[in-house]
């Protein structure tokens, strides 16, 4: 192989890396929130009592240079003190309350990371092998 056409495969490849990882990005966002979603169908996560809460888990993709990004998250108020709960509250007209957590969000992540950087590695694997 000559410089030109290392070049040139070089430039081929370089046209792949934006869509491949924004591709993966948003697969794996996906992927995070519908292990949420299960984390959040019943114990130890939260119960499902409307689905109100279990519908309102969104992705919403952006754009960065050379890739892709999502942001996983609900606009549920309920949804920080499902997650960690709180202790021993009083509001302001005098009512006390006690949530114990009933964590989905860290759970989930924590078991799609181990898989995280094999997706990525399976998407340099597309972008450059076939160069």
């Amino acid at each position: 192989m000559d410089l030109a056409d290392l070049a040139r495969r070089l430039d081929q490849s370089a046209d792949r890396v934006g869509p491949e990882i924004n591709r993966t990005v948003q697969q794996q966002a996906r992927l995070v929130k519908a292990m949420i979603q299960f984390n959040a169908s019943g114990r130890p996560g939260p119960n499902i009592i409307t689905g109100q809460y279990f519908d309102s888990w969104k992705t919403e993709p952006f754009a960065v240079p050379d890739g892709g990004g999502a942001e996983i998250g609900t606009r549920q108020p309920q949804g920080r003190r499902l997650e960690y709960g709180f202790w021993d509250m009083t509001d302001s007209i005098g009512r006390h309350f006690f949530q114990p957590p009933y964590p989905h969000v860290g759970p989930a992540v924590n078991e799609v990371e181990p898989d995280y950087a094999d997706a990525f590695k399976a998407a340099c694997d597309r972008i450059f092998g076939g160069a």
